[in-house]
């Protein structure tokens, strides 16, 4: 008898081919970056933030559909005040003055995470500038604030409990394929690629169900020095990987190759 496929693993038919669709960065090293230049930390959060751009922008001239950036943990609340403080005025700066820039350049933006957390002036820049740029289809870029993948599930999981509640659902049709449809991002494709900067090798509660197929890539490089040649390494070391979704290698290489 031949094991039907759970319909969560995603069809080697419909992946296959040399470029992600979905990549998704820790963009980590900001802070160390700046200590060994003896410059203070926000001046790391500054570089980065300049990388961010510069990443972006080659991923969409490599046609990648969706690249998301981890900008922002819940964890991250715990760091030092002033470095907190720091990080929010740079992404309101960043809000202000990029996105203009980014709607010019026909990239949809989209924020997952907690946004209840920030200040009333921040959700309202973030919810500007996705009405801005809803229309665009050049490439989405998903930015990850106050997020986190443990949160994100828990989430998923109180919107199931409600439809039950609801009647709308019983215990029994609480599936993986059920769950995927009320967690974050869940109308985009999974990540393919997850890269981490910085040299540590961990993900960091980030996107724990949405990389549950992913190739990981870990690279020494700090994020701020993570430039458009440091992706295509990643792009080319994800090229070579077979990917086999529970598949033998034997079943992988024997689908057509479109």
């Amino acid at each position: 008898m031949t094991a039907s496929v759970p319909s969560s693993a995603p069809d080697i038919g419909s992946v296959a081919g040399s470029l992600p669709r979905h990549v998704a960065v820790i963009m980590d090293g900001n802070n160390r970056w700046a200590r060994r230049r003896d410059l203070p930390g926000p001046e790391g959060h500054r570089a980065g933030e300049k990388a961010v751009r510069r990443i972006v922008e080659h991923a969409a001239r490599r046609g990648i559909e969706v690249l998301t950036v981890f900008a922002f943990s819940s964890e991250n609340w715990r760091r030092p005040e002033p470095e907190v403080a720091a990080l929010m005025s740079l992404f309101l700066e960043a809000l202000t003055r990029k996105v203009g820039e980014l709607h010019d350049n026909g990239i949809r933006l989209r924020f997952i995470g907690d946004l209840s957390a920030f200040s009333p002036e921040l959700q309202a820049g973030m919810h500007e500038a996705v009405a801005m740029t809803r229309d665009n289809a050049r490439m989405t870029l998903v930015i990850a604030v106050n997020y986190g993948g443990q949160w994100d599930m828990a989430n998923a999981a109180r919107l199931l409990a409600l439809e039950v509640a609801a009647g709308r659902l019983g215990p029994a049709d609480i599936t993986p394929e059920r769950m995927g449809r009320f967690v974050q991002m869940a109308d985009l494709p999974p990540v393919d690629l997850l890269i981490r900067t910085g040299g540590e090798m961990r993900i960091s509660n980030f996107l724990l169900w949405q990389t549950a197929y992913a190739e990981f890539y870990f690279t020494e490089a700090l994020w701020p020095d993570f430039s458009a040649d440091e992706l295509d390494l990643a792009l080319a070391d994800f090229a070579g990987r077979q990917r086999r979704f529970g598949r033998s290698a034997e079943q992988v290489e024997s689908v057509p190759r479109a």
